[in-house]
């Protein structure tokens, strides 16, 4: 059983106050939360490249800080290239301290390090209470060294909640600082 720190504490019953004033809840547990966060990079190239998945790997795992799985593919699809069990995608599932750590990391260290950075989008919520963020490059992770980086490639990052509409999921990720664009 993992204990919450008192700061820690303090910062959930302040969020699930707010919650319940703004939402007009009766009950503090209906006040959602980030249940776990998704990273994923395509692989797509890896049919013609191989060697490629190596470094995908190498970088999703400095990024999480754990060892990420290989999707491989459902169905054969000749205008993609793919067949029955190829690698396509590379992802990751944090969930709990892992996911407490990398959402500190890339609200306070990586986000700040995108160029000219204005917020992130308001309308990437699916319609269920997640939210998905893309980043056009790894290399705003401090972890990556450029120089042992074969090539810059894209990520999504998506937010699983415990929220059932989207204006829910959204105060919660304010809430812990994602720095959503101005309306």
């Amino acid at each position: 059983m993992s204990q919450v720190s008192a700061k820690g504490k303090d910062f959930l019953d302040k969020y699930r106050q707010d919650f319940l004033k703004k939402f007009k809840f009766d009950n503090i547990n209906q006040a959602p939360k980030l249940d776990k966060v998704v990273i994923n990079v395509g692989a797509g190239e890896a049919v013609a490249n191989p060697k490629c998945l190596e470094f995908i790997v190498k970088d999703l795992s400095l990024i999480s800080g754990q060892k990420p799985v290989l999707a491989k593919a459902k169905k054969s699809i000749a205008g993609f290239k793919t067949r029955t069990g190829v690698v396509i995608g590379v992802f990751v599932t944090l969930r709990a301290k892992n996911m407490s750590d990398f959402l500190d990391r890339l609200i306070n260290v990586a986000i700040p390090r995108i160029r000219d950075f204005r917020g992130v989008s308001n309308k990437s919520f699916d319609g269920h209470g997640n939210y998905t963020l893309g980043l056009r490059e790894q290399l705003v992770f401090t972890e990556i060294d450029f120089d042992k980086t074969d090539k810059v490639r894209g990520l999504s990052i998506t937010f699983v909640t415990t929220a059932k509409k989207d204006e829910h999921a959204k105060f919660l990720l304010e809430y812990l600082g994602m720095p959503f664009r101005g309306a």
